[in-house]
């Protein structure tokens, strides 16, 4: 057996002596590989033995677990938990620390992995996914997100049933916005939920459903995406942010050369998390961009002061690894890219520093639009540069600023100046 970092003996006892003690070896040997830090993987067997101690409670058998045995263990135990020795007790914590335990039950074949939907509503949404693929061009984690949308109205009305749409009543829609409304009641939900139900229905009008009255009832939640112009940084904002990477930092020329893409190629989050070392021709100074919202691959100049910044992360900051993602995990597990969020929370820590009231990254985007429209350049140009595929979602930046426009207004003839 793999060794166990120090933790409680009695915590110990539940690990080595309850009923995932056939796991423990391959949980252990998954924090090393990971390289987990020494305090890190003692929590997680902290939090491994804590659920085994529970699960001995409540005679719970291994091959009967599964997410909902570990929502239970969170939203019911640990409220009125009174485990000793120390057992730990942070839900996010817990969470993560049992997930892979899970995964390592799948692999070994000694629990069933996650069950799909099966039957019609399987076969529904398989067709549907094909359509949102091939006829509408969405990205994967677009059409993933609809789909669960989807399968939640076609279970709540059709569950071992065939799925006929055209027997769906608006009443039945309108429960089901409730109901969804009712789990989380945000502006950003319900928009999401409407534009999710009105994109499927229209697809099943195409297979001949007539779901006008359906449609009729999906409120379109106030989303004023046109009221108010982008605010892009100023100079100065620009400065103080790219200055506020200091050597007091944790990874400061890896924070700068994510802000230096996003301000200088107006990359999104996403598209940074995602570049790989051989996306870059350093000989020639491009970027090539190959798996975009836009699911197209572009071709993008490398400026030199982006190049630099790029240069002094890799040379000096970046951890040695066998992963070729530029932007590298600094904390375990090593080895991974970083994700979108630490992409996110990396602006957005250098919002915070500097003092600029900006809640999203995408301000940076915002940026180099409003730089290109200040500098005189057309609406085409902030397509280009920003990737829209269509001149619409760039067409946010053609609005007048009345208020700067006041300021260099000619006075009207005959007016008193």
């Amino acid at each position: 057996m793999p060794k166990i970092p120090a933790i409680n003996p009695l915590l110990q006892a539940w690990l080595l002596e309850g009923p995932l003690s056939a796991q423990v070896p391959a949980y252990v040997e998954r924090l090393r590989r990971g390289r987990y830090a020494t305090h890190t993987s003692g929590r997680c067997l902290n939090g491994m033995a804590h659920f085994a101690h529970w699960m001995s409670m409540c005679h719970l058998p291994v091959h009967m677990l599964d997410e909902g045995c570990i929502d239970q263990f969170l939203r019911y135990h640990l409220p009125r938990c009174d485990c000793l020795g120390g057992a730990l007790r942070t839900p996010m914590e817990l969470h993560a620390a049992l997930v892979p335990v899970l995964e390592i039950l799948r692999a070994e074949g000694v629990i069933a992995r996650a069950p799909a939907p099966t039957g019609p509503i399987a076969d529904e949404l398989s067709r549907y996914d094909a359509h949102m693929s091939s006829a509408r061009g969405l990205a994967p984690g677009t059409r993933r997100d609809r789909l669960r949308i989807v399968e939640r109205l076609l279970l709540s009305k059709f569950a071992g049933r065939p799925v006929t749409v055209s027997s769906l009543l608006s009443e039945d829609v309108r429960q089901f916005i409730v109901d969804q409304l009712q789990a989380l009641a945000t502006t950003s939900n319900a928009i999401t939920i409407a534009s999710t139900l009105r994109a499927y229905l229209r697809y099943r009008a195409t297979c001949g459903d007539a779901v006008q009255p359906l449609l009729a009832v999906i409120a379109s939640p106030a989303h004023w995406s046109m009221a108010t112009l982008p605010r892009g940084l100023k100079p100065e904002e620009v400065d103080r942010l790219l200055n506020s990477f200091t050597d007091a930092l944790p990874s400061p020329r890896r924070g700068y050369a994510v802000v230096r893409l996003a301000l200088d190629l107006g990359l999104r989050g996403i598209e940074i998390s995602r570049l790989q070392l051989a996306d870059i021709d350093w000989r020639v100074g491009t970027v090539t961009l190959k798996r975009t919202k836009s699911r197209r691959q572009d071709l993008l100049p490398l400026p030199v002061v982006t190049g630099r910044a790029l240069e002094a992360y890799l040379r000096h900051e970046r951890p040695k690894t066998s992963d070729r993602a530029v932007f590298v995990r600094r904390l375990a597990p090593h080895d991974e890219p970083i994700g979108v969020d630490a992409i996110r929370r990396i602006v957005r820590d250098a919002f915070r520093r500097v003092g600029i009231q900006h809640g999203r990254g995408h301000a940076l985007r915002h940026t180099v639009a409003c730089r290109i429209v200040n500098q005189g350049g057309s609406i085409k140009e902030v397509a280009d540069v920003l990737r829209h595929r269509s001149l619409n979602t760039s067409m946010i930046y053609a609005k007048v600023d009345h208020g700067a426009l006041s300021g260099v207004a000619l006075p009207w003839p005959g007016s008193a100046a």
